[in-house]
């Protein structure tokens, strides 16, 4: 038996995964007349963005760090809602903190002035080409974030008009090679040219297009959500509930069902068959061809060709909390980069190579400062972030064998240099591996943001919002345009709605009808 979520007649949509790209979908698909349905798997929303709590402390197991706010405040405002009385977000300065093993530091501000007293302390000679990297970045936003990034890329002509402004741009060459060919110093190559492991990304071969994250942080700053990415999310659903539509957790996607090559609905793992007249899948592109739509014959996503693309990298997080060490280790702030004693070499351990190095990078969020509410008083709030090869591929590491002893690993990375003495203090314990991205996330091979965002995996190369292969379905998310990060995940649905008409047969909640009568 079929069940429609639309009972008045009115137009539905049933979005698929409450990630925050899903949820801006439903939001903006709410504000344009549609009865949405959003279904997630987990017990809460926001996908990565969503959190646990163990002994008292919260942690955010995504995403930590929110730039480029108005593409928030515009979602909200297209919804007769006002962001800042919803969520409240709060600058971070000093943004964050980039260290080295040799002992040198790089702290990054919003000020420009104050970053080029930082790059002059580190080497005075490359502050004119640091210059030219921060115009080089400000052009590439204009054309990569605020042009292409928030317009449809789903017909071959929309590349086509954009060519000149990659040739112009240098698209070919990658974040790290740009930045070489602004700056010597090594460690400056790297604090301008490690933005795109934010989005999976090898900055190696990533295209320099994605050097405008620079310009992001610099223009807009770079903020903390009160109550994490988890109360962000929370805060869509409730817009979501209050347009009408209707928020189910726990409820996972089986199939997406197709009649006369358009998609019409979807049936969920406890045999729920729902219909709608457009479905929206905030799931993986993989996980949305390759699983939801197993029984379909494919004609540009086949399993092939996902098992021929390049996946970014994935993620070994450890959360934790220590008791009683509010105000201990102070000269670490909310968030710290820790180099390891290799940069490219570990790059290509990870991305090329596929190989578990012993060495690693760490990123380390402490949120404590900034949020008392993620710990008990008086103890802190911690994730160590390394990112490790993905699954894909025959000899994917074993993390059933390796989990222990790559904590331990960490764990003396951290001891040694950040925060000497935790394990002592520990107080809860929570670890994803790339196999709990699988399990979790429905990620494929483990991948922490989906496709890498190669050159030839971006834009119009990379799945597309509106589907290539059925009517009536539409992707959001880090695996479609324009790609992985906070901003472009919500800048999806805003492609999104360039995509999909207003509501035919807008719905009306029940209490408005009411109201009118």
């Amino acid at each position: 038996m079929t069940a429609r979520p639309d009972t008045t007649g009115s137009s539905s949509a049933i979005v698929i995964g409450a990630g925050l790209g899903g949820l801006s979908a439903a939001m903006r698909l709410g504000a344009k007349g549609y009865r949405v349905t959003l279904l997630d798997r987990l017990d809460q929303v926001g996908g990565r963005g969503s959190s646990i709590t163990q002994n008292g402390h919260r942690f955010d197991l995504g995403p930590t760090i929110v730039t480029v706010p108005q593409v928030f405040e515009q979602l909200w405002r297209e919804c007769g809602r006002d962001f800042r009385k919803d969520v409240d977000l709060r600058p971070v300065d000093p943004y964050y903190e980039i260290r080295w093993r040799d002992g040198s530091v790089f702290t990054v501000r919003q000020d420009e002035g104050a970053m080029i007293d930082e790059v002059r302390r580190l080497s005075p000679r490359d502050v004119p080409g640091y210059k030219r990297f921060l115009k080089d970045s400000e052009a590439r936003y204009q054309f990569g974030f605020e042009g292409l990034g928030r317009r449809p890329m789903n017909k071959l002509m929309d590349l086509i008009r954009e060519l000149p402004g990659f040739v112009k741009l240098r698209a070919d060459r990658s974040v790290y090679a740009h930045a070489a060919s602004r700056v010597s110093d090594p460690r400056l190559r790297m604090a301008l040219s490690f933005h795109p492991l934010f989005i999976g990304g090898d900055p190696t071969h990533v295209t320099s297009m994605y050097i405008l994250v620079s310009h992001l942080e610099k223009e807009f700053g770079v903020h903390y959500a009160m109550g994490g990415v988890q109360e962000m999310a929370d805060a869509m659903a409730r817009v979501i509930e209050d347009q009408g539509g209707t928020v189910r957790r726990g409820v996972e996607v089986d199939e997406i069902t197709v009649t006369a090559g358009c998609a019409d609905g979807v049936v969920t793992t406890d045999g729920e068959r729902l219909a709608a007249d457009i479905v929206v899948s905030n799931a993986d592109p993989g996980t949305t061809y390759d699983r939801l739509l197993r029984k379909q014959v494919k004609k540009r996503w086949t399993p092939a060709r996902l098992n021929r693309s390049r996946w970014s990298m994935g993620l070994f997080v450890w959360y934790f909390g220590t008791k009683g060490t509010a105000g201990k280790w102070a000269d670490v702030g909310h968030h710290t980069i820790l180099n390891g004693p290799r940069y490219r070499g570990l790059l290509k351990d990870i991305f090329m190579k596929r190989h578990l190095a012993q060495d690693m990078s760490v990123y380390l969020h402490r949120p404590s400062v900034t949020d008392p509410s993620v710990a008990p008083k008086g103890d802190d709030t911690f994730y160590a972030l390394s990112p490790v090869p993905n699954l894909h591929g025959a000899n994917s590491v074993d993390w059933a064998e390796m989990e222990e002893t790559y904590r331990k690993n960490l764990a003396g990375v951290l001891n040694d240099n950040l925060i000497p003495g935790f394990e002592d203090h520990l107080s809860a314990s929570h670890i994803l591996t790339p196999d709990t991205f699988v399990s979790r996330y429905l990620s494929p091979h483990g991948a922490g943001f989906s496709l890498e965002p190669r050159i030839f995996q971006s834009a119009w190369f990379r799945p597309h919002n509106i589907s290539e292969e059925f009517g009536n379905l539409f992707l959001v998310g880090a695996g479609t345009h324009p790609g992985a990060g906070i901003p472009s995940v919500v800048t999806s649905s805003e492609v999104l709605t360039q995509l999909v008409p207003d509501a035919p047969r807008p719905y009306v909640p029940l209490e408005t009808k009411v109201a009118a009568e």
